[in-house]
């Protein structure tokens, strides 16, 4: 059941794009087309989860015993920005197209606040190693799953008639926060 809470309250109830605001710029950049999005969420999902991973262990294996625990934020940029590196080597040469319409935004996970925000709220939330997979993986499917939610209403609004002093980005902010609004609904899922 702790497995069950740890994915609703990662993927839903607290989705760290749209309850915590972390991740903002490629979820307002990456989110025009749905094909994008969903590059630049499997892409997330690699980088967090695997993030998770060798932060937890960097962590507790290698910081707390020296006891310089102070130096995991500059640790766990460095390992982000290994792992975003690898990803982006791998994208460029496996899906040369998705690799160019991700464009600046692939090496920006390596600034993505999100992806570290998850490695540092596992390390406080006093996860162990399962439990941090688990949170990791389900919040970078919650980011997926923002993305990916207002790339198919933003595809949809470029169909549809928008006054003209509303196209673009006043409209997208409006958008994104009303679907911020309506995931928060979410919040009596799981106690």
């Amino acid at each position: 059941m702790e497995f069950f809470n740890i994915i609703v309250l990662a993927l839903l109830v607290n989705n760290i794009v749209l309850a915590q605001f972390l991740g903002i710029c490629p979820f307002m950049g990456v989110s025009s087309k749905v094909s994008t999005s969903v590059g630049m969420g499997a892409a997330v999902v690699f980088v967090m989860t695997l993030a998770n991973l060798a932060t937890y262990l960097i962590y507790n294996y290698v910081l707390l015993p020296f006891d310089i625990g102070f130096m995991q934020t500059i640790t766990f940029i460095f390992v982000i920005a290994f792992l975003v590196q690898v990803v982006e080597i791998i994208l460029k040469k496996v899906a040369p197209e998705l690799y160019q319409a991700l464009g600046i935004f692939l090496p920006l996970i390596t600034t993505n606040c999100a992806v570290l925000g998850v490695a540092l709220l596992a390390i406080q939330k006093n996860y162990n190693l399962i439990e941090s997979i688990v949170y990791s993986s389900s919040s970078a499917l919650g980011f997926t799953l923002a993305l990916i939610l207002l790339a198919g209403i933003r595809e949809q609004m470029d169909l549809n008639d928008t006054p003209k002093a509303m196209k673009g980005v006043p409209i997208t902010l409006i958008t994104a926060g009303l679907l911020s609004l309506a995931f928060m609904g979410f919040s009596g899922l799981v106690k």
